[in-house]
């Protein structure tokens, strides 16, 4: 008898759920203004001309084979070395491991550590993969608290609540995916505290860590001496290589316990998949040594986007929202009276206005009453998603003034 696994049909991916809806109102003739996925290159940004050059050359060069399941050498001396100059981490190439973006170090890390009924914790509003990866490995992701009222910051005193003897990791995410938070160091320093408390390892996805519109980034690792902290970054974001398809892990463990065993655990997984893109990783080399100058055109004009969807969505009738400080990504409330719950409004805004965006209750029960969007479309885009949004809204209270309800 055939039998397919039960848990894969319950794994959601909220950003994209809504394309096939999308498609079908563009068959119609509408425009849609896609607010969904955060991948600048689907706007007016662009991949800097010397890291695709360098990509272009590796293979004419002839590096197209399988390369090293942990990535090449170089790749990771880069990265090392990187790691060292921009955030005076000491991590040799032997602890960083090249992936196919952070999803897969994410999954990496998540299967490493789980067992069915294992359970992690993360953070709530959560990136939907935190969720669905342990899904796929019958493990548990239980959400801890991040405290709307004080810009998603996470409540340390959920998370201690939450901890069970199954506990087996703790995920964080500053800057956060998708409320734009960014933790200060006493959280930081009060989460590695509890972590050190009870032996939990804590994984760290830091790949908005340079896109910081607003005050200072805190790395998390700084207070990681007595926790197994594994951090999470890539190429996506920071030098704009979304399709590229590159991340990479490092391993921090200043017992020494642990390290050797986190190396060969990630790696019997790595070999499976046997390697991550090989011309990819030469061009990646030369994103790290080829400077930051792109970085402040793009910090510079989603800084004066997200401040133009801030105004807008603080005009607009039923709706709030606290600044992002990092990311483009902004998570406004909204009143159910007025828009129904979120995925209802979604679907409705989608369907009847072309403006896709993502609602909340798709990054976990905490998300409910929101929607994200990103904000990296140019501006007369996001002022136009606004007339129509604001449209939309002149007819759901039309609709209901003669309803009576």
């Amino acid at each position: 008898m055939t039998k397919f696994s039960e848990n894969i049909f319950k794994i959601r991916y909220a950003i994209r759920d809504l394309v096939p809806v999308a498609k079908a109102v563009e068959r119609k003739g509408v425009k849609v203004i896609y607010l969904n996925i955060g991948d600048p290159l689907r706007y007016d940004f662009e991949t800097p001309r010397h890291i695709i050059e360098t990509m272009y050359k590796a293979s004419l060069s002839g590096h197209n084979y399988y390369s090293d399941s942990q990535g090449i050498y170089e790749l990771r001396e880069a990265l090392s070395e990187h790691l060292k100059s921009k955030y005076k981490l000491s991590v040799p190439p032997e602890h960083i491991i090249v992936t196919n973006g952070v999803a897969e170090g994410i999954n990496f890390t998540i299967r490493l550590f789980t067992d069915p009924g294992d359970e992690i914790l993360v953070p709530g509003p959560s990136y939907p993969a935190y969720i669905s990866t342990p899904m796929m490995y019958h493990a548990v992701a239980k959400e801890y608290r991040c405290i709307p009222d004080e810009g998603f910051i996470p409540d340390v005193d959920d998370m201690r609540r939450k901890i069970t003897p199954r506990t087996r990791l703790i995920m964080i995410n500053t800057p956060n995916n998708p409320t734009g938070a960014l933790y200060d160091q006493k959280i930081l320093k009060d989460i590695m505290d509890l972590a050190a408390e009870f032996n939990i390892p804590v994984v760290s996805d830091e790949i908005y860590d340079r896109i910081i519109l607003k005050g200072e980034y805190t790395p998390p690792y700084k207070f990681a001496d007595d926790v197994l902290y594994i951090g999470l970054n890539g190429f996506s974001k920071q030098y704009l290589m979304t399709g590229w398809r590159l991340g990479y892990m490092y391993i921090l463990d200043k017992s020494g316990d642990y390290v050797d065993r986190v190396v060969e655990g990630v790696l019997k997984q790595a070999r499976s998949r046997l390697s991550p893109n090989t011309p990819a990783q030469y061009g990646a080399i030369a994103a790290l040594k080829g400077g930051d100058k792109h970085l402040g055109e793009l910090i510079r004009k989603v800084r004066k986007r997200t401040e133009l969807f801030y105004k807008l969505v603080m005009e607009t009738e039923g709706m709030d929202v606290h600044k992002p400080r990092a990311t483009f990504y902004i998570f406004p409330r909204i009143d159910r009276e007025i828009y129904g719950d979120d995925r209802e409004f979604a679907l409705n805004l989608l369907k009847n206005e072309g403006v896709y965006i993502v609602p909340g209750s798709g990054f976990g029960r905490y998300g409910a009453g929101h929607f994200r969007a990103v904000t990296l479309a140019p501006e007369n885009l996001i002022e136009e998603s606004f007339q129509r949004i604001w449209r939309y809204l002149r007819s759901v209270k039309s609709l209901s003034q003669k309803t009576g309800s």
